[in-house]
């Protein structure tokens, strides 16, 4: 979005070194090359922690907290949210931290603006402190559901961005998924560190079941707390969100790059060199990115990983 890519606005937000340390980035080897450049930039004292395979944020977050001290608190970030707002996301950052501070795991609830079907949903339990209990985790909902929930005000996005401490998210992963916390644990023992790299063991890694943190430790915690945060916040976790964010002002068409769309409504051209014309083609996203051509439709965004798991299979 903009000049920045999202990875460094994600790292752009986090800078001030009187709020947050330096950042420990996990990240697959495939994206080592461009995000080692971007952090230089931004934050030079971060670490990366180079996962051999991809096993979801469970234990992904599992490796970053046993490279903290037990009551550092984390702020865990993914690097694929817009956010307009850096100071509204700092203020929260702060009251989500006096929460973790007293051993709650805290998640950011995001104002729900509309009846999204896409994110999951946080439902506000009895206040404590500047938050609230997390009543219950709700999976992404039907339209019906989705609709009652911004009708109720109870209800806030799950914008997948948690604190807490170090130990106390340890702990409840030993708790509630036993096994990852070992398979993590060996991998980081048995890894090679180099400098600011940190490559744990791939054929202990690979024995890791892949699980979100929300599955794995929200969800069966008696610890999880909420704070409130209106940030401008997006996900741009799919071509479809960022066509959305990419088009404010509601125009018919996206066209990034050489190329147009005729006779067609709610697509999206994003090409860095070759000249694309779409015809006729509506809810469409083309994407070039040097030899690589993605076509897709809007509704079938999510399924973008599946062609991903089989290019490399």
């Amino acid at each position: 979005m903009g000049s920045n890519t999202l990875f460094e606005a994600t790292l752009s937000r986090c800078t001030d070194r009187h709020l947050f340390s330096a950042p420990i980035v996990v990240i697959g080897e495939h994206h080592l090359q461009f995000a080692k450049p971007q952090a230089a930039a931004i934050a030079p004292d971060a670490q990366f922690v180079i996962e051999p395979m991809g096993r979801n944020t469970a234990p992904a977050i599992a490796l970053a907290a046993m490279a903290l001290e037990p009551q550092e608190i984390m702020l865990v970030c993914p690097s694929d949210h817009h956010i307009v707002d850096p100071q509204a996301f700092r203020d929260a950052a702060g009251a989500a931290a006096e929460l973790a501070s007293e051993d709650h795991l805290v998640a950011f609830g995001i104002q729900a603006t509309a009846p999204e079907t896409g994110y999951g949903y946080l439902h506000r339990g009895p206040p404590l402190g500047a938050g609230y209990e997390v009543q219950s985790f709700v999976e992404k909902p039907d339209l019906a559901t989705a609709l009652g929930f911004l009708a109720d005000g109870g209800y806030a996005w799950n914008g997948g961005i948690f604190a807490f401490k170090a130990g106390t998210y340890l702990s409840e992963l030993e708790k509630h998924r036993p096994e990852i916390a070992i398979a993590s644990a060996a991998a980081l023992e048995k890894g090679v560190r180099s400098g600011s790299d940190i490559r744990p063991d791939a054929d202990c890694f690979a024995t890791i079941s892949a699980e979100s943190v929300d599955y794995a430790v929200m969800e069966n915690t008696g610890r999880a707390a909420m704070i409130d945060v209106s940030m401008g916040w997006s996900d741009i976790g799919n071509w479809d969100a960022l066509l959305r964010e990419r088009n404010p002002a509601n125009e018919p068409n996206v066209v990034v790059g050489p190329g147009e769309i005729l006779g067609a409504t709610g697509s999206m051209i994003d090409s860095d060199g070759p000249h694309v014309t779409l015809i006729g083609a509506d809810d469409t996203v083309v994407v070039v990115d040097g030899d690589d051509v993605l076509v897709v439709a809007r509704n079938a965004a999510q399924r973008i990983g599946e062609a991903s798991r089989c290019r490399n299979s």
